[in-house]
């Protein structure tokens, strides 16, 4: 009969119109979420590494020495010393009155720095260690002043003596005698001069770099000025004719000696022999 369905029929219709409402309500509430989804990630781009800053090279020292002597004979108020270099003599009038032919003497030069220690060549103990230099308050300790040391920089302890450095200041020149603590044992004149008159034999603990300008000709001997006092130069060892008046570097590294002069050619260190620059 036509308008009337069968039981079955309507049964089937309501579940497909259960179905499609179903649908109807996923497809809505699904919807929200894929429309809200943030957009894909860009790809990582790698920022720029920055480089790392070249580590400078250490500032060179001029006038630098690390020399060892022996000592060769002694007068009053003045010790003659061998070295793998030459003559090295150190003078004074408060002290070096008790060294001995036993005793080595060790030489360290920086800059404005000059530290001088003897010791007995036996056993290396250490019988005087003598400090030059500008005075320099330590930090923190009144009683206390800061020196450049071989092995990094030191720190002396004026103790009981400090009245003895009353009358100097800050940035003045001095020398003074320590001991083993670094404590402060007086307060000297010291000088010394060096010859020099050979390229060092092979495995001497020799180094140098000295600059100056040239003051005197005479025999065998070139006298150059440098901020460490005058110094002799031999020419046998290699230093070509030279003018009053010029500058000059030498270099000594170990048995390898170069000397350098701005208006020759430059030339390659040998063992055992000077080399013209």
């Amino acid at each position: 009969m036509i308008g009337i369905c069968h039981p079955s029929i309507r049964r089937l219709q309501h579940c497909i119109r259960d179905t499609l409402y179903a649908a109807v309500i996923v497809g809505t509430l699904l919807g929200p979420v894929h429309a809200e989804e943030s957009p894909a990630t860009p790809a990582m781009t790698s920022s720029p590494i920055a480089e790392a800053p070249v580590a400078s090279e250490p500032a060179t020292i001029d006038p630098s020495i690390t020399l060892r002597g022996s000592v060769w004979r002694t007068k009053a108020g003045i010790v003659f010393l061998r070295t793998p270099i030459g003559l090295l003599s150190l003078s004074s009038k408060t002290t070096l009155k008790d060294l001995k032919a036993s005793h080595e003497v060790r030489l360290w030069v920086h800059g404005r720095h000059t530290v001088v220690e003897i010791r007995k060549r036996a056993d290396g103990s250490l019988v005087h260690r003598y400090l030059s230099g500008p005075m320099t308050a330590g930090t923190g300790d009144p009683k206390s002043f800061q020196w450049w040391g071989p092995d990094g920089d030191l720190t002396i302890q004026l103790g009981t003596e400090d009245e003895r450095l009353s009358s100097y200041h800050e940035g003045d020149l001095l020398t003074v005698e320590v001991d083993d603590a670094n404590s402060l044992r007086g307060v000297h004149d010291l000088q010394f001069d060096l010859q020099i008159s050979q390229a060092p034999p092979t495995g001497a603990d020799a180094q140098l770099l000295l600059s100056g300008t040239v003051t005197k000709l005479k025999s065998n001997f070139v006298f150059i000025r440098t901020p460490i006092g005058l110094v002799m130069l031999n020419s046998k060892i290699g230093v070509p004719h030279v003018k009053v008046g010029q500058p000059l570097t030498i270099r000594i590294d170990q048995e390898h000696v170069t000397v350098t002069l701005p208006s020759t050619k430059p030339a390659t260190p040998r063992s055992g022999a000077a080399t013209i620059r």
